[in-house]
């Protein structure tokens, strides 16, 4: 199976460069952050405090999450339902970052996230992906941008979408991610001593994904499963 690894913080396009990958070669991409979006949004419609190591761990192991593929798109379920629309919004991104540093949640979405590594030509985007999940990946990538750069995409997603939003709040918000995402004892946002560095603050999504796909196949061929 072939594995291609993206990492890297929040806002620097890992998923539509994923997406666009996964489409021009055929993989199947896994988006991990929806998984952890997932967790955080059961504990925040249970009330659950996600400060709280113990009650999270409680809500991760009871929780009937599940993953389906319809038309190669990822859906996450929570309980039998489509969640894939309400894990995007800005509370649910802020608790899977919280959620994400206990070691329950980390165990259970790994073991699931490597399963499928396995069994897959696979695309996958999260923090740790290539230190931690597809530590033998063919390809690691470790995307970068500035924050005021990430911020501003952010920005731009949400007014397009109809939301009201403030830009300065918005780029506080992912500077706290990242500190958070950095610093957490299990797993810490990190790039792998393999990776590639790519910064794409000045780069377009396009831009990103051709360079993705030209590393790859600089290093594996049209390598294919």
């Amino acid at each position: 199976m072939s594995q291609i690894a993206i990492d890297g913080p929040a806002g620097v396009g890992k998923s539509t460069a994923a997406k666009n990958i996964a489409a021009a070669k055929n993989f199947m991409y896994v988006d991990t952050g929806a998984m952890y979006r997932t967790i955080g949004l059961a504990c925040l419609e249970r009330g659950i405090d996600v400060a709280d190591e113990e009650k999270v761990s409680e809500c991760c192991a009871g929780a009937d999450i599940d993953i389906k593929y319809i038309d190669g798109v990822q859906h996450m379920y929570l309980e039998g339902r489509d969640v894939s629309t309400d894990i995007r919004k800005e509370e649910v991104g802020k608790a899977a970052s919280d959620v994400s540093k206990f070691a329950a949640v980390r165990e259970r979405l790994v073991a699931l996230q490597q399963d499928l590594g396995n069994r897959y030509d696979v695309v996958m985007d999260g923090r740790d992906i290539g230190t931690k999940v597809l530590v033998n990946a063919d390809l690691k990538v470790y995307l970068t941008a500035t924050s005021q750069c990430r911020a501003e995409r952010r920005y731009k997603e949400l007014i397009a979408k109809g939301e009201t939003c403030v830009l300065e709040d918005i780029k506080k918000d992912i500077e706290d991610r990242d500190r958070n995402d950095m610093t957490r004892a299990i797993s810490p946002l990190r790039k792998a001593d393999d990776a590639i560095e790519i910064d794409t603050s000045e780069m377009t999504a396009q831009e990103v994904t051709d360079e993705i796909i030209r590393l790859f196949e600089e290093k594996n061929g049209s390598k294919t499963c």
